[in-house]
């Protein structure tokens, strides 16, 4: 049987049995917080109307995505990250055809082709750093019908530089699929390299930094000579109303995104100097760990019997099973972790 999706401990489930008041969720990549009052009540307001599908296209949060970010050629929306990789699979993939993933990565990128028949090969990054094995990476892109990069990467936490992600694009004939789904918390902006290149897509979520995990909202610059493809691959009616309502109050609200970001940086510098194992530069709301000479496995039970939860990465391929993935959460989620790591 494949290997599907890795799931993380149930922080409730664990508080019931371990007898803890609250668990620190550090596992998901969260956002700790909830979104602002407005965009509460405008999904509260939104409900008035589940009896009925959503408007076609999503006009209003596209309108709102081009607001933010400037009138690309193509922006669409869909059902988290997942569903905008699922519609871009749908719409390159026949039987047989080559993905090409940097890895370790995300694994829907890998389960996701094999869902439509498609072979993904795998290319390692670099140990040192993590950073992308380039040469090796355009290599195996030469007979691939589409290739998946994430930067800032999942787990790692490290961004591929522009110049680099120029250099692929130059180099390779496939389309190259960008996941940004934790841009917002790095200095890095590849939304010009879409007026430059027409074999590149760039996927991002507002589950991260605008705090709507629960809703399920993604959405990605596509190039145009793609976007009747993406239209007839897309499923109607691809995010419900409620969704619509809270993704475009959350576009309107510039201070939250501003507010989150500044408490993920503080408290990444944080567990840089105060954790007592390794933990990697990252410029996303989490952190790889090395926590040799304990695996993931046996250090995520640990700080699980000290009511924190964390992600093992045990699951990613060709990463090794001695790291741990902690996002940045609450104050108190992030000042038990750093107590309870160090106990260990």
């Amino acid at each position: 049987m494949k290997k599907g999706y890795s799931y993380a401990l149930d922080p409730e489930e664990l508080a019931v049995r371990l007898g803890f008041e609250r668990v620190a969720r550090l596992a998901s990549n969260e956002n700790p917080w909830l979104p602002s009052d407005n965009v509460i009540s405008a999904g509260e307001e939104a409900l008035a109307n589940c009896n009925r599908y959503p408007v076609l296209g999503n006009n209003r949060m596209v309108g709102a995505l081009k607001d933010l970010h400037g009138d690309y050629t193509f922006i669409t929306s869909g059902y988290g990250m997942d569903g905008i990789i699922d519609t871009i699979v749908r719409m390159i993939m026949e039987k047989g055809d080559k993905t090409v993933i940097s890895t370790p990565a995300f694994s829907m990128y890998r389960i996701t082709t094999e869902a439509y028949g498609g072979v993904p090969i795998s290319v390692g990054r670099k140990r040192e750093d993590f950073s992308v094995d380039i040469q090796a990476f355009i290599a195996a892109c030469q007979d691939a019908k589409l290739a998946f990069l994430c930067s800032p990467n999942n787990p790692t936490g490290n961004c591929t530089p522009v110049d680099d992600i120029i250099k692929i694009l130059e180099s390779i004939d496939c389309i190259l699929f960008l996941d940004c789904a934790y841009v917002e918390f790095s200095d890095i902006d590849y939304r010009p390299l879409m007026k430059e290149f027409d074999n590149l897509v760039i996927g991002n979520t507002m589950s991260k930094a605008f705090a709507l995990a629960g809703m399920r909202v993604g959405y990605a610059f596509v190039p145009e000579w793609c976007e009747k493809s993406y239209r007839n691959a897309e499923v109607p009616f691809n995010m419900n109303p409620v969704s619509e309502a809270m993704a475009v109050a959350a576009l309107n609200d510039k201070t939250a995104t501003i507010r989150i970001r500044e408490h993920v940086r503080a408290w990444r510098k944080r567990f840089m100097s105060e954790v007592s194992y390794r933990v990697y530069p990252s410029e996303s709301n989490f952190v790889l760990i090395d926590v040799s000479p304990y695996t993931g496995d046996d250090m995520a039970g640990m700080l699980a019997e000290k009511g924190v939860v964390v992600r093992s990465c045990s699951s990613f391929s060709g990463l090794g099973d001695h790291y741990i993935r902690v996002n940045v959460g609450e104050e108190w989620e992030c000042e038990r972790f750093i107590m309870a790591i160090n106990s260990i």
